[in-house]
């Protein structure tokens, strides 16, 4: 069995003392592969962390997220345009917008020039969303013929079925991690169980969206697994097959990448 982290910020602080053991213990877990999204141009430029990483396979993004909004600068969006010429597999990512966020104005604009840069590159976007998935679909829905086959990625997908299908409708994947661990998140799983088994990937976002029973506790890449383990249940299909389909579904997300 072979997994795929879609969306893991192993380079955050939370791992610095630790990170070889737990880039360890994700691959006893069958974790070959692990998607690093770029959050602010600093943390993306800082590459110390990644020798910390083997024997797991590193893809790195490049974008500017919301929750960072205050450090961005104008000038930010040269500097991605510049990595994107530079790295000619990287995706978009992590970018979106939050409602919980405040300067919804920078948020929105910041945006928008990503994702411009995203069609002008062809690149796939990863997809930060809180309160916010009728705005992205405003902005995407009419450059959705511009960007890749796969156009990207809905991470942290919480939701309705209805939403979930205007999504892959769309051709995005929906990021499946911790949430539908929870029993309460019932529209959530019930989204995740009817959609098309080709639009899922599996994800932890750690060191965040700890699953249930790990409230309060550091998330890690290792529980990619328990997340497959309950998609499984919820979805009463084969874990190997699952599995199979899934690490299938994250190659074609990211393409064909370089280290």
């Amino acid at each position: 069995m072979k997994l795929f982290d879609s969306h893991c910020h192993i380079n955050f602080d939370a791992f610095q003392h630790d990170r070889k053991a737990v880039m360890q213990q994700a691959a006893q877990q069958a974790v070959k592969r692990l998607f690093v999204p770029g959050v602010t141009r600093q943390l993306s430029i800082d590459k110390r962390w990644i020798n910390d990483c083997p024997p797991i396979e590193i893809i790195e993004g490049y974008g500017l997220h919301p929750y960072f909004i205050d450090q961005h600068q104008a000038s930010d969006i040269e500097w991605l345009a510049q990595q994107l010429d530079k790295f000619p597999h990287a995706v978009v990512g992590e970018i979106g917008l939050d409602a919980e966020i405040n300067d919804y104005k920078k948020q929105d604009e910041l945006f928008a020039a990503q994702v411009d840069l995203a069609v002008a590159f062809k690149r796939s976007i990863v997809l930060h969303h809180r309160k916010t998935q009728p705005e992205l679909f405003r902005i995407l829905k009419p450059v959705r013929n511009k960007l890749p086959e796969v156009p990207g990625v809905i991470h942290a997908f919480s939701g309705s079925a209805e939403q979930a299908n205007e999504w892959t409708k769309l051709g995005f994947m929906l990021g499946v991690g911790g949430t539908i661990t929870y029993s309460r998140a019932n529209k959530t799983r019930q989204a995740i169980q009817q959609a098309d088994i080709h639009h899922l990937v599996l994800e932890t976002d750690a060191p965040d969206m700890p699953l249930t029973g790990y409230q309060g506790q550091r998330n890690e890449p290792a529980q990619c697994y328990k997340v497959l383990k309950e998609l499984s249940a919820l979805r009463e299909e084969p874990i190997e097959q699952l599995a199979e389909v899934i690490w299938n579904n994250t190659c074609r997300l990211f393409g064909e990448f370089t280290r």
